[in-house]
């Protein structure tokens, strides 16, 4: 079986430079299977296995019957290039309520590591001046050149697949800031508990929650169809919890009844 000349020699034979090129094959396409993963890098069917399983347990990935996906599933959330592009709509809705009813000049506001916490960023000039504290480096470099806007970067260990800092070096760096607000997601809901699926998030996050003055949670309604391992906090354990409008009603009902303060945006 023939190798792809344009994957190279180099990744052939550097497991690093070989997964490094997985990843984005399988970022940009969705799915691969393994037989084309093998054929393009000239290696063997195990190896294949080997460098997914590798990139499944860093969280680039999600390994599947017969190939990998960027893709989320109930269990798996997607890769940080598909979260950008998924639910942009619901998402933007929800970051323009919270703007224009949380966020006021002059304050501290910190931002989690959720792509929907990116989209408010983005908006955040309009509310100028604003010292914004983050471990999500798209929001740093999103905000780096904006006049009004002073950033306070969280350091600690850096995780591509995140393109964050996290973990207890985090944590601890975020437990030295009083925001006035933080803005935050989750990967899923379940029971009226917002649930993480990586442990260092969760325990960067739970340090955020801890250290500001008012939690706002922005979640969109494809959060409550999945599944992750760890607790982050229950919705009526945060100040306010703000969904798109295609998040159903029993759910919506369900979470007031559980003690959460719930506010239904309309998209579009």
């Amino acid at each position: 079986m023939a190798t792809d000349p344009h994957a190279g020699d180099g990744a052939r034979r550097n497991p690093e430079l070989r997964r490094v090129a997985m990843r984005r094959q399988v970022s940009e396409a969705g799915f691969v299977r393994v037989s084309e993963l093998a054929a393009r890098y000239g290696v063997s069917i195990m190896t294949v296995h080997r460098d997914l399983d590798e990139l499944a347990r860093r969280g680039f990935l999600h390994k599947v019957r017969g190939g990998a996906t960027c893709a989320p599933t109930t269990t798996f959330h997607g890769d940080l290039d598909h979260r950008m592009r998924a639910q942009v709509e619901a998402k933007e809705a929800i970051a323009r309520e919270v703007l224009a009813s949380e966020v006021r000049p002059g304050q501290v506001v910190a931002l989690d590591d959720s792509t929907t916490s990116l989209m408010l960023a983005r908006l955040l000039p309009e509310r100028a001046p604003l010292t914004v504290v983050t471990h999500f480096l798209p929001v740093l470099r999103a905000l780096a050149a904006q006049p009004g806007i002073e950033l306070v970067g969280l350091g600690g260990r850096y995780d591509a697949a995140y393109d964050s800092f996290l973990g207890q070096a985090t944590a601890r760096a975020a437990s030295g800031h009083c925001p006035d607000v933080l803005f935050l997601s989750t990967t899923a809901v379940a029971r009226g508990v917002c649930r993480i699926q990586s442990r260092n998030t969760m325990v960067t996050r739970r340090a955020l929650i801890a250290s500001a003055a008012r939690s706002v949670a922005l979640i969109d309604h494809s959060k409550f169809d999945r599944l992750a391992p760890y607790r982050l906090a229950a919705v009526a354990e945060l100040d306010r919890v703000v969904v798109d409008a295609a998040t159903p009603e029993p759910t919506v009902r369900e979470l007031r009844a559980r003690g959460g303060l719930i506010d239904v945006v309309d998209v579009g």
